[in-house]
């Protein structure tokens, strides 16, 4: 299938799949789409915390790993899951601007190293950064209360409703720790519902620029 890379509205780059008219960030801006998702209404409720268990549902580019990377400098000691079912080609990744647009050239060893490490294990990126990357289908997770804050960032609704179902968020449901936190850029009626079905208090917040609104879901 056809991918290509694209710039977008704020400069960094993402991967687009034109037969599914999808790409992997917001057109109107991959890492400003990050920030304000997952750091600014995910991450940052976790300031008070020594230590973080992040699970990423789409690992894709990394960019939210590298984002969060940079965000907990100093700051957490972090141990960072993320799946996914299809990993990105290193030619792909080699397009991807996020070191040069973040301002983070001291820190493109570690982009570079997140992506070079194995998958399946526990990867030391740094003393205080760890990261396991699992390729595996999200209906496939079987983790129980072992993360503080989830970043639900798989494709779109409309190209996998099967995704973003009941079924899948209970397993986030259980995969997070009693007052964990899920952040996604999705804010449909269906995907509501069926995080309240399992069980998720949920907040709607302001979107990321180009969307409305985005959801916020706690486990009580």
């Amino acid at each position: 299938m056809k991918r290509e890379i694209l710039i977008t509205g704020d400069g960094s780059t993402t991967i687009r799949i034109p037969d599914w008219d999808e790409n992997y960030h917001s057109s109107h801006g991959a890492i400003q789409e990050a920030k304000h998702v997952f750091i600014a209404n995910g991450l940052d409720c976790f300031q008070n915390h020594s230590e973080l268990a992040i699970l990423e549902i789409g690992f894709g580019t990394g960019l939210n790993t590298f984002i969060t990377f940079l965000e907990t400098l100093k700051k957490e000691k972090v141990h960072y899951v993320g799946v996914e079912a299809y990993p990105v080609s290193a030619i792909e990744l080699g397009h991807m601007n996020y070191v040069s647009e973040l301002n983070a050239l001291q820190y493109a060893s570690i982009f570079e190293k997140m992506h070079a490490t194995a998958w399946e294990y526990e990867n030391a990126i740094t003393p205080q950064f760890s990261l396991t990357k699992r390729q595996q289908f999200f209906q496939d997770i079987t983790d129980k209360n072992q993360f503080h804050l989830i970043y639900f960032d798989a494709f779109g609704y409309p190209l996998q409703p099967e995704l973003w179902s009941e079924t899948i968020f209970s397993k986030m449901y259980e995969a997070l720790l009693p007052g964990g936190v899920l952040v996604t850029y999705a804010c449909r009626t269906v995907i509501k519902n069926a995080m309240l079905a399992a069980g998720f208090t949920i907040e709607k917040l302001l979107g990321a620029p180009g969307k409305r609104e985005m959801l916020r879901a706690t486990k009580v």
